[in-house]
């Protein structure tokens, strides 16, 4: 059965970069070391170092034995979450319509919205006919 782990982003482990608050990335795995500074065999130099990035190499390079492998386990506090790409919206495209004339515009809009032209024709209408009756 798979075991659930907490992910964290390299950032969030950079903070903590204290002897009081002490985490490593190993292998895309994060361990807080901060009770084990006092106990490490090279010095809590070595561990202060690697705060904050990616200690996958300084690892490996210092060959560690089967035994130093399996006391990692006991800090283990979750994984390196690879996929660190904020949540952001989708972004709309919008393509530019070529410009068009004014009455083409007005027409496109008459079509949609019949109730203007009916008023304007209307009003008029109405203008048309008290004109006509104060001569």
């Amino acid at each position: 059965m798979p075991t659930l782990t907490k992910l964290y982003s390299m950032k969030e482990a950079a903070l903590h970069n204290t002897p009081d608050d002490c985490w490593i990335v190993v292998d895309g795995k994060i361990y807080d070391v901060t009770a084990y500074l006092d106990d490490h065999p090279g010095g809590a130099d070595v561990l202060l170092a690697v705060t904050g990035m990616d200690g996958t190499e300084e690892f490996e390079d210092a060959g560690h034995s089967k035994d130093a492998k399996e006391l990692m386990k006991d800090y283990f506090i979750g994984e390196l979450d690879l996929d660190e790409t904020p949540d952001m919206p989708e972004m709309e495209v919008f393509r530019k319509e070529q410009d068009k004339d004014f009455a083409s515009k007005l027409a496109a809009y008459a079509v949609q919205y019949w109730a203007i032209p009916v008023a304007a024709v209307g009003i008029s209408a109405v203008l048309a006919i008290l004109y006509a009756r104060r001569k």
